[in-house]
């Protein structure tokens, strides 16, 4: 029994390291075949109980929501919420699924996913495609993540139809839908693939969406009885003095937490590469440093008044340690988990773990 028991751990521990030997394989794919047929295996091998991983507890309470561990998927993988369950075996404490419309959009043109393996990048330009968000609340109901306590971030934005001083009704149509189904919402006003969205980061227009937002928001916790906080999602192409402005808004309208950040425009870092000229935004290490400056500088700005989410770049567990120096309480993990597999969700986990034995902060 001894001997069938470290033969099932042994199995496990392969299949784990199996993404090494699969990435290969998968890179020799068109980037977005790779990830949908990457989904979808991974939605088997959950089926088939091949594949779970867990990481150590490191529970932290951050919005109110009590989470096991603080290493979350970033929006953008799963957009339709269509993979949940496949995704949590991997030992996330969080998942975060969408950009989700209103109405369904196909997104912009393919190719739109491209590589910068010398890089550990991707640019994408993809276009917040999505089958809508009556859709996503339906793959989340049958979720057995989400019914077992998992929990759930939606992240919505605009049409790309809709007129850029008409976002705020597609905003407050996609958080009506979204609100009842999820642990936390967030407000993606920081995507590069659709235009003019990032105009919402600035002075009046953020105002006005902020606003209209946290008055919504009211009016759900009152009809629903339960308050789903807001998370605003930030561009790392943003200057000090922009920054600002981002901090005093959030603070002003009571927003509940600043995920930093998004992809960034800027090509410096990787100038040279076969890609580098793709339209859309960058991901991945090359970000990391100006993400990250970006978290503490809002770290300095909000002094401790509302908790941080970093993500941009985290490829190892020391730069998930960086992202806690800067100020954020959870961070998330996207185009590293493309190059690396799951062992760099268990490696952040650890090194985690390990950095609040150090250091206790007190939950937000």
């Amino acid at each position: 029994m001894a001997t069938g028991l470290k033969c099932r751990l042994d199995c496990k521990d392969t299949l784990m390291n199996a993404y090494s030997f699969l990435r290969p394989l998968l890179f020799s794919l068109a980037p977005e075949t790779a990830h949908n047929l990457s989904l979808n295996g991974l939605d088997q091998a959950a089926k088939l109980g091949l594949l779970r991983q867990t990481l150590p507890a490191d529970p932290v309470t951050v919005m109110g929501i009590q989470f096991p561990n603080r290493v979350g998927l970033a929006a953008g993988l799963d957009k339709d919420g269509a993979h949940i369950d496949g995704l949590a075996t991997m030992g996330f404490g969080f998942i975060e699924i969408g950009t989700v419309t209103p109405k369904a959009q196909p997104g912009n043109p393919q190719p739109r996913l491209f590589r910068l393996p010398a890089h550990g990048a991707l640019i994408n330009r993809f276009g917040f495609n999505n089958l809508g968000v009556d859709n996503l609340v339906n793959n989340v109901k049958a979720s057995q993540f989400v019914k077992n306590g998992g929990i759930i971030g939606i992240n919505i934005g605009k049409n790309a139809s809709t007129p850029i001083d008409r976002a705020n009704d597609d905003y407050l149509v996609a958080l009506d839908a979204a609100y009842a189904h999820a642990h936390y919402v967030t407000i993606n006003i920081s995507s590069p693939n659709t235009q003019n969205l990032r105009s919402l980061q600035q002075d009046d227009a953020l105002e006005a969406l902020l606003a209209g937002l946290k008055d919504r928001q009211q009016r759900l916790a009152d009809q629903y009885g339960r308050y789903v906080p807001l998370a605003l999602k930030i561009a790392p192409d943003l200057d000090d003095l922009q920054i600002e402005a981002i901090a005093s808004a959030v603070r002003r309208h009571r927003f509940d937490a600043v995920i930093a950040t998004n992809t960034t425009l800027e090509r410096a870092a990787v100038m040279g590469d076969p890609n580098a000229g793709e339209t859309g935004g960058l991901s991945g290490k090359p970000v990391f440093e100006k993400s990250t400056a970006v978290l503490a500088e809002l770290r300095n700005k909000l002094a401790g008044e509302l908790p941080l989410i970093g993500v941009g770049g985290i490829a190892s567990g020391n730069d998930a340690v960086a992202k806690r120096d800067a100020g954020a309480e959870l961070v998330q993990i996207y185009t590293g988990l493309i190059y690396q597999g799951p062992q760099l969700i268990k490696d952040v986990g650890e090194a985690l773990a390990r950095y609040t034995r150090q250091n206790h902060r007190p939950s937000l």
